[in-house]
């Protein structure tokens, strides 16, 4: 390989570690290894082959090893003790010992100039999509943003910057409509590695899409004062949310909300009008189950710790409240608290 070339390689090698942020010493063990791979298909050899290439000026070595042995069955790989000293004097080479000596295939300039196109061309792919991967996977459990490219009748599918998201059908929101170049806020579920690059699959129905919108939007949940304990959801309609406070002086209520509700009415935006109630966390049972049925008023609640479930009672006028349109109130408390509940009106009560 003529010295220009040599010096045109690691240049080329330097201007792609900056603008692609791969480091030259990551190509240029790319480009050994295929060179290695050429050199043992030239001389039909399957083992002790190595090729260096100096960094600094480009310099290409290809050694090829012998091991030393009794007898030789593999002239391309194998040498007498004999032979050892007669081809590498000075070197007290055992039996065992493998001792390299540098060669210079046919036409190797020419193998160098192809391989090296390939093996760069490789690498560079390789580790552009290690790094959009390790970037993505970075982020799943996060909320990002994404611009709406393309839609059919089961997928949407997102622009995250580099890379594109699918939002599946059994992840969207059902009833909400997109438009192309739409911005919206999405859950990333899962980020796969795969040969043709990352896969990232998102949601807009995951509980934690409204944990960590609130995330965003308070920040005495971002910085750990006000704890989300507890999130049911039933998506596009309605959500309980359980928040608790490690700080006395802080209300969790009031700092989910926001001064005119501005705090929570930034989440209900971006989730399209998602009505969200947001209720003090309890380690105590009955408390608990009765802020979970807000907005109804409860009479009394009645616990069964052993089968994790609580009979409640409700004024008669509060029963369709606190069962909810569908049973969807009740549905989401028993989720939010872990309890199977069971509601009944005062009437229902005393008539029994």
């Amino acid at each position: 390989m003529e010295k220009e070339n040599k010096n045109m390689l690691i240049e080329a090698l330097e201007t792609i570690e900056k603008e692609k942020d791969i480091p030259k010493a990551v190509l240029l063990e790319a480009i050994e290894t295929a060179l290695v791979a050429a050199v043992k298909n030239e001389y039909k050899k399957s083992d002790n082959v190595m090729v260096k290439i100096d960094p600094a000026n480009g310099d290409v070595k290809v050694l090829s090893g012998y091991e030393v042995v009794e007898e030789v069955e593999d002239e391309a790989m194998q040498i007498t003790p004999e032979e050892a000293a007669v081809r590498f004097p000075g070197k007290k080479l055992q039996l065992g010992d493998i001792a390299y000596t540098e060669v210079m295939p046919r036409n190797f300039g020419r193998i160098v100039a192809s391989k090296a196109k390939q093996a760069i061309v490789q690498k560079i792919r390789e580790e552009e999509r290690k790094q959009l991967y390790d970037k993505y996977a970075g982020k799943e459990h996060e909320v990002v943003t994404g611009i709406v490219q393309r839609m059919n009748e089961k997928t949407v599918t997102l622009n995250l910057g580099k890379m594109d998201a699918v939002l599946i059908e059994s992840e969207q929101i059902r009833g909400e409509n997109f438009a192309i170049n739409d911005r919206v806020k999405v859950y990333v579920l899962e980020v796969k590695d795969t040969s043709k690059g990352p896969k990232i699959t998102v949601s807009r129905t995951h509980p934690d899409l409204v944990k960590r919108l609130f995330e965003s939007e308070v920040s005495e949940v971002a910085d750990g004062t006000v704890e989300i304990k507890s999130i049911s959801r039933e998506a596009g309609q309605r959500t309980k949310m359980a928040v608790y406070s490690h700080n006395p002086n802080v209300d969790p209520l009031g700092a989910c909300v926001g001064i005119n509700s501005s705090r929570v009415n930034a989440v209900v935006d971006e989730l399209r009008g998602e009505k969200i109630d947001i209720i003090s966390w309890s380690e105590n049972p009955e408390t608990l189950i009765k802020n979970a049925l807000s907005p109804a008023k409860v009479v009394y609640v009645d616990v069964n710790e052993e089968e994790h479930s609580a009979r409640v009672v409700v004024p008669d006028h509060q029963l369709c409240l606190a069962i909810g349109t569908g049973g969807q109130n009740a549905r989401l408390a028993a989720r939010l608290t872990g309890y199977k509940i069971d509601i009944k009106g005062e009437s229902q009560v005393e008539g029994q």
